[in-house]
């Protein structure tokens, strides 16, 4: 990837995570960070409101993917982190704002993501195009939040007595 067409070309930086997923090593890592980057300002938005926009990113990031994908003859290029920012959003969501949990999301969801466990790591081998690029990502992310809310919730449950 020639890194002045993700400059010239709005739909590979937004693909590309604003630029991060040019980075030589670990572009999805870089990519989550732009996503953590985004972060407080979806934490600003009602919960309903995040949730929402979370699900168009998701359904924008379909075609995005795809389409990035298609130009640059990869099925899911490296640099393409639009799926890695989507992730970490959904992880954290709905989690305390706080630097404890957002830093526990980051890594849970970038463990998930890298490793691939079973289902994901089947996504990831049988479903294709954009749709195969976002789904284990959105799917890392449900995970990591399910483990995270577990955690969380059983921690205030504890507190409340």
């Amino acid at each position: 990837m020639r890194a002045p067409q993700v400059w010239s070309n709005v739909w590979h930086f937004l693909a590309f995570g604003f630029g991060t997923g040019l980075a030589k090593k670990a572009p999805g890592t870089w990519g989550t960070l732009a996503g953590l980057a985004v972060m407080p300002l979806l934490a600003m938005l009602p919960l309903w409101l995040g949730l929402v926009c979370i699900v168009l990113a998701s359904i924008f990031g379909v075609w995005l993917c795809g389409r990035v994908a298609d130009d640059l003859g990869v099925h899911d290029h490296g640099g393409i982190v639009w799926d890695e920012m989507v992730g970490i959003w959904i992880t954290l969501i709905a989690l305390p704002s706080t630097a404890l949990w957002w830093g526990l999301g980051f890594i849970l969801f970038r463990l998930l993501d890298i490793l691939k466990p079973w289902p994901i790591a089947w996504l990831d081998r049988h479903v294709g195009g954009g749709l195969g690029i976002m789904l284990d990502d959105i799917l890392a992310g449900l995970i990591a939040a399910a483990l995270l809310y577990a955690i969380w919730w059983s921690d205030v449950l504890m507190l409340a007595y």
